[in-house]
C-alpha cells in the first residue's frame, strides 16, 4: 500500500505550540510528514536553523513518523524529490490567506503535481505566531505556555543576552 507522506515547511523560529498542533492534525490526515525548516533569505531569524531542526526533533521525538530537516531553495522541488505530493500549510486569519493563497497557486505553477492544504490550529493557538512571541519574550515576558520547555529556555538566554550588552 502507497504511503501517504506531507511536507509541512515553515521557519519555525521559534518553533510553537500552534506548529505542533498542525503537525498531529497533519498526522491524522498522511502516514509520514516531513518537516522542513526552510530557510528564508529575507528573514532575519533568533535561531539558525540547526537550532530550529534539534528543538523540533526533541519536541516530535515521540512521533517516529516524522522527519526533520532543513532545506534551502524552493520547497516543490523537495517535495518532487521526496515523493510528498502534498504541502501543509497553517492558515489563521484572512491575512494569512492571501498570503498563502498566492504561494500555494505559484507552487502549483512550478510543479503542478504538488497540491496545497491548508489547516487550521486549534483554538487554543490560533492566535500564536513567533513574530508575537520574540516579541513577548525581548519585551521580559514569560513564552512557556507557548512554545515547549527547552524553546522557551533557549529563547530567554537570547534576550538575557541581548540585553547585557
Amino acid at each position: 500500500m502507497k504511503k501517504r507522506k506531507a511536507i509541512y515547511p515553515g521557519s519555525f523560529d521559534p518553533v510553537t505550540f500552534g506548529h505542533l498542533d498542525l503537525i498531529e492534525r497533519a498526522l491524522n490526515l498522511f502516514d509520514e510528514l516531513i518537516v522542513v525548516v526552510a530557510s528564508n533569505p529575507s528573514k532575519k531569524t533568533l535561531f539558525t536553523a540547526e537550532e530550529r531542526v534539534s528543538f523540533l526533533k526533541t519536541a516530535l521525538k515521540h512521533r517516529p513518523q516524522v522527519k526533520v530537516k532543513s532545506s534551502e531553495g524552493l520547497t516543490v522541488r523537495l517535495a518532487v524529490k521526496e515523493k510528498a505530493f502534498t504541502l501543509i500549510r497553517g492558515i489563521r486569519a484572512t491575512s494569512d490567506f492571501d498570503y498563502e493563497f498566492q504561494m500555494a497557486l505559484t507552487n502549483r505553477k512550478l510543479a503542478s503535481k504538488i497540491d496545497t492544504m491548508f489547516l487550521m490550529p486549534s483554538e487554543s493557538h490560533f492566535y500564536l505566531s513567533s513574530r508575537l512571541i520574540k516579541e513577548v519574550a525581548q519585551l521580559g515576558g514569560d513564552v512557556t505556555r507557548y512554545v515547549p520547555a527547552l524553546v522557551a529556555d533557549r529563547i530567554k538566554k537570547k534576550f538575557s543576552r541581548v540585553g547585557a550588552r
